[in-house]
């Protein structure tokens, strides 16, 4: 077992009934959230806030990014009964916002979007005023994968390019960051009919000018929602930090943003791509650009 970096830090549950409640039923249901996978440090309160991000496609990835605490290694085979227990999860929680997302399965002709297509139906089959968000892999490229999930028309679709293109090498080996951003900017071109999003980590070894760089290109292919935090290393076997951010660097990131005219955008310490999604989603929706710093700071 990987040995766990003592930096690393998680927001409590406020109720830890709540919580096991949710924990319980994903495991009863034998479901993966990336919020276990990934070790999100928000997780207490959004279990205890019934929510989750649900993770399709086992738990095992098929690439290595140095900053991911989710497995690699040979993925088992797709369970074809997943999208129906998703939908039974959603609705037990009554949720009105889901976010799906999945390890990056490689090993797939379409890199898995067949099965972000049947979760997202069964999912609205059972809940049908239920708002979509899918956090989507890079399919390598593939337009034809990410057409047949843009076709179910998820109210958001989120692909985070999570550093600066400088340090894909070291962090994500297996990707393109160029890929990745065009990738945002083929939603757009296929469809205006959904939000899109993006977020960053800050902390590994990037600095203000590069970050401020990739929100600038993030605008020109109309990213809609961002989030930037910090890196939190999941072992001493991953990544390291090379620095803590200060508050006020993640505040001038708000206030760039604000200006690019994203919008949403939410940056502090402990954001991350997925936590307060449905709550960023509405504010959109009514044109509210109030900060929700005091969920994450």
């Amino acid at each position: 077992m990987k040995k766990k970096d003592a930096r690393w830090v998680r927001h409590c549950s406020s109720d830890p009934a709540v919580y096991f409640n949710t924990e319980n039923l994903l495991e009863q249901l034998s479901l993966h959230t990336v919020c276990e996978s990934a070790q999100c440090p928000n997780q207490g309160k959004c279990f205890t806030e019934n929510t989750a991000t649900f993770l399709l496609l086992g738990s095992t990835c098929t690439r290595n990014c140095t900053f991911c605490a989710v497995e690699h290694g040979v993925p088992q085979p797709v369970d074809e009964e997943e999208p129906y227990r998703i939908s039974q999860a959603v609705k037990i929680l009554n949720l009105n916002h889901v976010v799906l997302t999945s390890v990056t399965r490689d090993d797939l002709p379409d890199g898995g979007a067949s099965h972000f297509v049947n979760t997202m139906r069964a999912v609205r089959y059972a809940n049908p005023s239920v708002a979509l968000e899918v956090l989507i892999p890079d399919f390598k490229g593939s337009q034809e994968a990410l057409h047949c999930i843009l076709n179910e028309t998820p109210e958001v679709v989120n692909h985070n390019l999570e550093t600066v293109p400088r340090l894909y090498p070291r962090i994500r080996p297996q990707a393109t960051y160029t890929h990745s951003l065009q990738l945002l900017g083929r939603v757009k071109a296929y469809t205006k009919e959904c939000f899109t999003k993006s977020g960053l980590m800050v902390g590994l070894g990037e600095n203000f000018e590069e970050v401020t760089a990739v929100m600038k290109e993030l605008r020109t292919v109309e990213c809609d929602f961002l989030t930037i935090g910090q890196y939190l290393r999941p072992s001493f076997d991953h990544y390291p930090i090379i620095r803590h951010v200060a508050q006020e660097e993640f505040d001038s990131y708000q206030e760039i943003g604000e200006h690019l005219g994203f919008k949403a955008i939410f940056s502090s310490r402990m954001v991350r791509s997925s936590f307060m999604a449905g709550e960023i989603y509405k504010r959109a929706l009514h044109s509210k650009s109030t900060p929700l710093k005091e969920h994450f700071i």
